[in-house]
């Protein structure tokens, strides 16, 4: 044995033991990684104590190689052994960490209701939907434009005055009614269309009882070749009917300067006549208005309160009970 293989010999004992005494103490898995990469990486101490063996002798370099494979495979032994300790130690310390005690009383919190505005629209549109009809919403604020103009109020209409409105500094107002989304789904949409239109509204109003200055409306739009108002009083009938079962319902002439003829529709509700929506159809001035042609096509509207049909399906009293958020009033829901 030369002097050269001798020292060899030595170096790769010396690895194998410092090798094995690093991975027993290796406390991470990026620690063992690196100790990997150090060891046995391919310009790692293994390699590099290999690099010696082309001045060997010939019949020393099997035993060399050897012994090599001995201390590659005794360290990466060391290594996965160390590996599968470690991940399973990693484990362990998540399923401690993470570990939920049954037995411990839990937080308690309370359940939610649904609001009845919010269950009254939902309601609604469900029916809606069912017939056929996509839901489509829009701005709050918005130009005099969308909420008058295109909707046939000229700027000395007298209709203006029944809607009492809150501009804003820069021109603009909040609107009055959801049909402003109508004619922004019009100027968007070809013919045929159906769509229902729930949102908040605003309005200047003394609140008491039976009016707030702000509300929500839900308003349904039609148009289509062809469309009368039998179509309307058709749909008007299945709506309420679903709302209210099988109650009276009567029409009586009444206006809108969007449409034309219009009707108020009221429902026999435990002994008394309520009005509960208006309707009518569409004027051909708000046809023209988004591009439509009205020798082609007609269309029909109506809208309502979603706080007058939830005040009379639950038999609330006053109007401000469904803003005040008091929880003794909603548990009731």
């Amino acid at each position: 044995m030369t002097h050269q293989t001798s020292d060899l010999e030595a170096q790769l004992d010396a690895l194998r033991q410092e090798g094995q005494q690093a991975i027993a103490t290796a406390e991470t898995l990026e620690q063992l990684d690196q100790l990997r990469v150090k060891y046995l990486g391919k310009k790692g101490q293994l390699s590099q104590a290999l690099g010696g063996m082309g001045k060997l002798p010939p019949e020393e370099r099997p035993r060399i190689g050897a012994l090599t494979n001995e201390v590659k495979e005794a360290l990466q032994n060391d290594l996965d052994t160390k590996r599968t300790a470690l991940q399973a130690a990693q484990i362990q310390a998540q399923l401690e960490a993470e570990t939920l005690d049954v037995t411990m009383p839990g937080m308690y919190r309370p359940q939610g209701r649904m609001h009845p505005l919010n269950s009254t629209i939902d309601r609604a549109l469900d029916i809606f939907t069912g017939l056929g009809y996509t839901v489509a919403q829009g701005p709050e604020m918005e130009t005099d434009y969308y909420n008058f103009e295109a909707l046939n109020f000229q700027p000395d209409h007298p209709a203006r005055d029944m809607q009492d409105t809150l501009y804003l500094t820069d021109g603009n107002l909040l609107r009055t009614h959801t049909s402003t989304v109508q004619i922004r789904y019009m100027e968007e949409n070809d013919p045929p269309i159906r769509v229902a239109v729930p949102g908040r509204v605003y309005r200047r109003d003394t609140v008491d009882a039976t009016h707030s200055a702000v509300f929500h409306q839900i308003e349904i739009l039609a148009v289509d070749e062809g469309l009368t108002f039998s179509d309307l009083r058709g749909t008007i009938k299945v709506f309420l009917e679903a709302m209210f079962g099988d109650v009276p319902i009567r029409f009586r002439p009444s206006f809108f300067p969007f449409t034309e003829p219009s009707a108020e529709v009221d429902v026999q509700w435990k002994g008394r006549w309520l009005e509960v929506l208006g309707c009518g159809m569409v004027d051909p001035n708000v046809l023209k208005a988004v591009g439509y042609d009205p020798e082609v096509y007609t269309g029909f509207a109506a809208g309502f309160g979603v706080e007058r049909l939830a005040m009379v399906l639950h038999q609330i009293d006053d109007i401000r009970r469904l803003y005040n958020s008091d929880l003794r009033f909603l548990r009731q829901f």
